[in-house]
């Protein structure tokens, strides 16, 4: 089964149990609370008084009925130990029964919390693309060249790339059930489908996970990119992840250049309680970088965050920088650095993609963060990222929380990016 057929399922199995009201469901419960107190009230035994009082026994018969519950208590407690711990061992069948169920909903209460944070993290974008698409199919009448122009325009003005909108176009060209399409809503149907269809072959083999050192020796990640994308705030947020997970975090404040960028990583430090290495202002970010590879690996540490600079408009210096840190980096743990994760604004569109591509000729990136998702991002960068880069997206951010840095799913990315379009 395709991303696409999943989606699909997903959107028709999911949304219509989200069209129940609360107050329906308050209805529900508030009947089956009622019918559970009827039954509780005339099947229990009530006390002398009250039974006199709603006129179900008289006085006599009330004494009476207080009898035998007397005797039935006495009864009770007069019952031999195994009947006693048989019943207190259905009582803890009962329990682990419980627990069971109560750990199955937290399991569903996580996988719903997950989708909710694409949904909202993806409300803009997704609000973007049928915009665009409605525009674009308010003006359709027949499956003509125009027709090919105009979806290739839509496609390249949501960020897909100018590369993947060709390649839609050209294939949809040869799709048997667009030329057979009359609804706008088919139409639009076939177009998204093409568009995951090509998304999904792209991603074959993609490398999404994180790597780790083997061996429990101090794995060494290495954040690249431009200045404003989120870089620092990036690593303060996964360094606060990794360290509520259990890990040992050590950072490493390498951006000496921008002002504030070793303050500001500072913060997150104390923010996350994880320390931090840092050098003078101006210092040479090598040296920065030695001295805390060799405190990771002296002193243990699981993992080593390495921040950098990123002046792109001093290219050649940048990158001898980056190969540099890299040798020394290299020459103190063979086997580092283990990811090279390349952080890009989702908003700036194609200019991030062109930041994508100079920076993997260069520093051999082995992922990609993907921040601000929940601004006023197209979306389509994200496939214009796998068609023309062939790079993983790890992790997404929907905003300025810790908690809003996300492992990268590409089911929860098309849902949330589709759902309210595909019928």
């Amino acid at each position: 089964m395709g991303l696409f057929d999943i989606f699909r399922k997903k959107k028709n199995n999911v949304e219509p149990e989200s069209t129940t009201t609360s107050e329906s469901l308050s209805e529900l419960q508030s009947e089956s609370l009622s019918q559970s107190n009827s039954e509780t009230t005339t099947s229990s035994a009530l006390t002398q008084p009250v039974m006199e009082q709603v006129g179900l026994v008289d006085e006599h018969e009330a004494d009476e009925w207080s009898k035998a519950l007397d005797k039935k208590s006495e009864a009770i407690h007069d019952l031999p130990e195994s009947e006693s711990e048989s019943e207190s061992e259905s009582e803890s069948e009962s329990e682990s029964e419980s627990e069971s169920e109560s750990e199955s909903e937290s399991e569903i209460e996580v996988e719903r919390n997950e989708q909710q944070v694409y949904d909202e993290g993806l409300k803009k974008s997704r609000t973007g693309f049928a915009e665009r698409f409605n525009r674009f199919l308010a003006n359709f009448r027949t499956v003509d060249e125009d027709f090919f122009e105009d979806l290739e325009e839509t496609l390249v003005g949501a960020d897909v790339g100018f590369d993947m909108a060709i390649k839609i176009s050209d294939e949809l060209r040869e799709e048997v059930k667009l030329a057979n399409a009359k609804r706008k809503e088919d139409v639009r149907d076939v177009i998204i489908k093409k568009m995951v269809d090509l998304y999904e072959a792209d991603g074959v083999n993609e490398d999404t996970q994180m790597h780790f050192a083997p061996n429990g020796s101090t794995t060494v990640i290495l954040f690249v990119g431009v200045n404003g994308v989120g870089k620092t705030t990036t690593i303060g947020k996964l360094a606060s992840k990794y360290q509520q997970a259990g890990k040992s975090v050590l950072l490493a404040a390498a951006d000496t250049f921008r002002a504030g960028a070793t303050k500001q990583l500072q913060e997150w430090g104390e923010r996350a309680n994880v320390p931090v290495v840092a050098g003078k202002e101006k210092a040479d970010p090598a040296s920065v970088v030695f001295e805390a590879v060799a405190k990771a690996r002296d002193e243990h540490y699981d993992i080593l965050f390495v921040d950098t600079a990123g002046r792109l408009q001093n290219n050649v210096n940048l990158m001898q920088e980056l190969e540099k840190m890299k040798r020394i980096i290299q020459r103190e743990i063979p086997d580092a650095p283990h990811e090279v994760l390349l952080v890009l604004d989702a908003t700036t569109g194609q200019n991030a993609l062109q930041q994508a591509k100079l920076f993997k000729d260069s520093s051999d990136v082995t992922g990609i963060v993907l921040t601000k998702m929940d601004g006023t991002a197209k979306g389509g960068i994200v496939f214009a990222i796998r068609n023309e880069m062939h790079l993983p997206v790890k992790w997404i951010g929907f905003g300025e929380k810790a908690s809003d840095l996300r492992e990268f799913k590409p089911d929860e990315f098309v849902y949330g990016l589709f759902k309210e379009l595909v019928s």
